[in-house]
């Protein structure tokens, strides 16, 4: 697979600053339409207004015991951080195959799910797994649970979970996004091979290849209506791409329908509106109308369809548009794990931005390489 050269000669501080907040905007972003949406999950909208009033839920509110907690979804998406960083530093050692590394960490998370808390006698767990709040267990989807229950590997030949068309793969996928290295078609193969580990279904796959193409344009600086296109045309030559090149259509038809509502936005949803590209859609086209980022969350999350998924889509975008300081302050002071989040953050920046320098032949990091075993 090809990437980016590391030399920072191609890496000016203005573009290194540049890149490292709009990582940060992805993942904290994400993060907060996550906990937005957490308490809105399996809601219909009549019952969200009965709950929040005529205007829905407009900010955070205690969920899990706690303001600001997140759920799988942000658990997920940190640990595909994590698989990404590993794979940059296991090149070093001539063994270069993403999706398993990035296979091995959804393992790790699946440890999360099931263990009391960090293992210290695993010595190629790193710093990640060792974070306590990780293990809490925040409503992770079956599929997931199935798919990373065993060690064993799901491609896109032989997926895991055939029928499983939820959004929690694509609401994973973001980092892939991250790699503005890689060519475009490159992110949505590894981003669709990773989500068939737990979702087979085209629908969900695809859903997430494309999500992370969108990313990937906006995080090197392209309009987010670019980003949508350039992610149509990839998905046309993939086989059973039609729902998702259907629901992304929609999503840009509906921006000229009026003042945004939840009216427009409950309309991109199909049947119950919990498969993954009703979640994409509903996130790019309260993205493209968003006024601000506060603004755009609120419209993702108050539907009757998966408020986590669109809400954690949605935030991703904007935050990869915009940037870490677009992001609303007050509800990032509440954000579980935010330390966690900027400093995995910054690491992914580091290792895209200065990776030989931080573990090659002659200039290993014996500290960088205690952060992300090449095990």
């Amino acid at each position: 697979m090809r990437t980016v050269s590391s030399n920072t000669g191609l890496w000016g501080r203005a573009e290194q600053q540049d890149f490292r907040s709009r990582v940060r905007g992805t993942l904290l972003g994400s993060a907060l339409g996550d906990t937005l949406g957490a308490p809105l999950a399996g809601r219909s909208l009549d019952a969200i207004r009965e709950i929040h009033g005529s205007q829905g839920l407009t900010h955070p509110v205690p969920v899990h015991g706690r303001c600001g907690a997140v759920t799988a979804a942000t658990q997920l998406t940190l640990f595909t951080v994590d698989g990404l960083i590993r794979a940059h530093v296991r090149r070093d050692t001539g063994a270069w195959h993403p999706p398993t590394d990035v296979h091995r960490a959804y393992l790790r998370w699946a440890a999360t799910q099931h263990d009391w808390g960090p293992d210290e006698r695993r010595s190629d767990n790193g710093w990640l797994a060792q974070e306590e709040w990780l293990y809490a267990r925040r409503d992770p989807a079956r599929a997931c649970m199935t798919g990373f229950a065993d060690g064993l590997l799901g491609t896109l030949a032989h997926p895991k979970n055939p029928t499983a068309r939820d959004a929690a793969a694509t609401a994973r996928s973001a980092p892939f996004g991250l790699l503005v290295g890689w060519e475009p078609a490159l992110v949505l193969q590894l981003a669709v091979e990773c989500a068939t580990q737990s979702h087979g279904h085209p629908t969900a796959y695809l859903s997430a290849g494309a999500f992370a193409v969108i990313v990937h344009g906006l995080t090197r600086g392209e309009s987010l209506d670019s980003a949508v296109q350039r992610a149509l045309g990839l998905l046309g030559s993939r086989p059973g791409h039609q729902p998702v090149t259907d629901a992304l259509q929609h999503a840009l038809s509906a921006v000229t329908q009026g003042v945004p509502g939840s009216h427009v936005v409950e309309a991109l949803t199909t049947g119950a509106g919990h498969d993954a590209e009703d979640a994409l859609a509903i996130a790019v086209y309260c993205a493209l109308v968003a006024e601000d980022i506060a603004h755009g969350l609120r419209l993702a999350v108050n539907h009757g369809g998966d408020s986590i998924a669109a809400g954690a889509l949605c935030g991703a975008l904007l935050g990869a548009l915009h940037g870490e300081t677009a992001l609303p302050a007050a509800w990032l002071a509440d954000l579980e794990g935010r330390p966690t989040v900027l400093e995995l953050a910054d690491d992914f920046a580091l290792e895209m931005t200065q990776g030989p320098a931080l573990h090659g032949p002659s200039l290993a990091s014996p500290a960088w390489l205690s952060r992300y075993p090449r095990g």
